[in-house]
């Protein structure tokens, strides 16, 4: 950012306005805005303002066009009429515009991100709780989200979340925290962020535990290389992560994403890709979804079943209907969740936990299904 003002300064010769809208540490744009006025040859006529972009990656162009609210940090009255102006057509949609200073108009973007990624991590932290006590985090989370302050959004349990900004925004806020004295706030961001990458491990746990321990010599589909679905970004992906991982613990790991093969390749040139869902999960000792593309929430568990070595699956993204695979003849895990055995004879108990243990609730029948309701692992929801 300071190449960039030193760059930009000696062209602003006469009164204007720069805005900024990047992701930065609380107390970047007043910096910033002081170091343009000392080398600007219009000196106090440049003027600086703070307008943090909120685009979700896959929807960009719908976001810019109809944005939930537009937040700008200026200075000056002169700032905020012309940053009206700009924003003219999209005020009269009934858009918020939000005015405030500087420093809260950066905070309100690595705050927005960090309170999402917290959700996350708060659901995968229940998770561990519910795997301890053969609870269901799916009921959890649905129950959860029928109250009206809490939502239902960002309340999946799976292997967490990944790309090129909350990982990096929770460390840099983390960071940022600590240096102004707001150790509270950089303590609980090290929880969520040390939740976050626990919950890829669990995963792997998990697929462990569905191959008796031990992953070496196992064939090991891994569907999914993007951080989520709809895009071709594997930056900090949980599911090339964990893939990666399984590969160097041993086994033949075997991933197909629908976009991202490409980028994956190049990111994680060790591992093998497979140019088609079925391709992928031909001989697998084990499927592992770890990003929940349409493509894979739609697939034929009984098609499948017939393609692999051995019908077993851990549903890293809690993505897919678990009576519906073990009724194909899988045995089924995710996080949060009671596994689920399908036809007899797997070489596998009925119901063990992440660690590969048995779990309390094996001695349960998850496979009965009460009138009057769905059952998910031993928990029902009541149709009205």
């Amino acid at each position: 950012m300071d190449a960039v003002v030193d760059a930009l300064a000696p062209h602003l010769t006469r009164p204007c306005l720069v805005v900024g809208k990047s992701t930065v540490p609380v107390g970047t744009a007043a910096r910033l805005a002081d170091r343009l006025v000392a080398l600007a040859p219009a000196a106090g006529t440049v003027d600086l303002a703070w307008n943090p972009e909120f685009l979700r990656e896959g929807h960009a162009v719908a976001d810019t066009l109809a944005p939930d609210r537009i937040v700008v940090g200026v200075r000056t009255d002169v700032a905020e009429k012309v940053l009206r102006e700009v924003y003219a057509d999209i005020l009269e949609q009934g858009t918020p515009f939000l005015v405030t200073d500087l420093p809260t108009a950066e905070l309100v973007k690595v705050a927005a991100n960090a309170f999402l990624a917290t959700k996350i991590s708060f659901i995968n932290a229940m998770a561990e709780v519910c795997d301890a006590t053969g609870a269901d985090v799916m009921t959890l989370s649905r129950a959860l989200g029928h109250d009206a302050r809490i939502g239902p959004r960002f309340l999946n349990a799976g292997v967490g979340f990944g790309g090129g900004c909350l990982p990096k925004d929770v460390r840099a806020f983390r960071a940022r925290a600590s240096e102004v004295g707001g150790d509270g706030a950089a303590a609980l961001l090290a929880q969520v962020d040390a939740i976050n990458l626990r919950a890829r491990d669990r995963v792997l746990d998990m697929a462990r535990g569905a191959l008796g321990g031990g992953l070496a010599g196992r064939r090991i589909a891994v569907l999914g290389a993007a951080f989520k679905p709809d895009t071709d970004d594997v930056r900090d992906s949980p599911a090339l992560d964990i893939a990666s991982r399984a590969a160097r613990a041993g086994a033949e790991v075997s991933v197909y994403d629908p976009m991202a093969a490409e980028a994956g390749g190049t990111a994680r040139p060790e591992l093998e890709f497979s140019p088609s869902l079925e391709v992928a999960v031909t001989g697998a000792d084990l499927v592992m979804l770890l990003t929940e593309w349409e493509e894979f929430r739609a697939a034929d568990p009984h098609r499948l079943a017939v393609l692999v070595r051995a019908p077993r699956l851990v549903d890293g993204r809690n993505a897919l209907d678990h009576q519906e695979w073990a009724a194909a003849g899988w045995s089924v895990r995710a996080p949060g969740r009671v596994p689920l055995a399908g036809e007899p004879g797997l070489d596998e108990p009925e119901a063990v936990r992440a660690d590969g243990r048995p779990s309390a609730a094996a001695s349960l029948s998850p496979m009965s299904e009460p009138e009057g309701g769905t059952v998910h692992g031993r928990h029902r929801t009541t149709n009205p």
